[in-house]
């Protein structure tokens, strides 16, 4: 499992399957896909529109490594961080996530990593600027409109976020989540239920029952 596929199971987690909020600005999402961010996918292949409700594993994890891990130089950033800006990045852009990052490193605020951000991210002390990262992140949602419906569910995205990332930069094995893989009607482990398993069995850890 290379860094991408660790932090996209991770993130998968947070994500579940359909919904369409009527008080969430993106409208309807599935696995964490919205129906804009879908459509453009395909347009880009030359594909017709379809709705969000039949993306496919694949085109999620599509999505997911060329529009927010690469946008980001994902693989260039420290162990931990990069999850950190990762997960931010997906729920509120690349460019804001990136811009965050330069404000607690003190690099130029163009909302780009290039050799600046990476020098000053790598020289930074890596738990501590998780933790002023996310700091930053849930002072942005606070202000946010939709904070009242919301802030149980992003902050403790948020809460567990920081100590995924704190885990993954001080090379211990991730807490994986609280939520535990849940089987679907036919019994068969959802999407989500099989990237826990598969980390499950990676780390030799039960999925949902560790204390974070």
């Amino acid at each position: 499992m290379n860094r991408f596929e660790r932090a996209f199971a991770l993130l998968a987690v947070h994500e579940g399957g359909y919904v369409n909020h009527p008080k969430d600005p993106g409208g309807a999402t599935n696995k964490g896909v919205t129906q804009r961010t879908y459509n453009n996918y395909r347009a880009r292949l030359g594909l017709s529109p379809r709705n969000v409700r039949q993306v496919t594993d694949n085109e999620v994890a599509a999505i997911y490594q060329v529009q927010y891990w690469d946008a980001i130089h994902a693989d260039k950033l420290p162990e931990g961080v990069a999850y950190c800006v990762f997960d931010a990045a997906v729920n509120s852009g690349p460019a804001r996530a990136v811009r965050w990052l330069q404000k607690e490193i003190g690099a130029t605020i163009d909302g780009v990593i290039g050799n600046e951000t990476l020098a000053r991210t790598v020289r930074a002390d890596a738990a501590a600027l998780i933790d002023r990262y996310c700091d930053r992140r849930l002072s942005f949602m606070k202000r946010l409109r939709h904070w009242p419906t919301f802030r149980n569910g992003w902050s403790a995205r948020v809460v567990e976020v920081r100590m995924q990332a704190k885990n993954w930069a001080e090379k211990r094995e991730p807490a994986i989540s609280t939520i535990a893989p849940q089987p679907k009607a036919d019994g068969s482990l959802s999407f989500v239920g099989r990237l826990l398993s598969a980390l499950t069995v990676l780390f030799g850890k039960e999925a949902g029952n560790e204390n974070l």
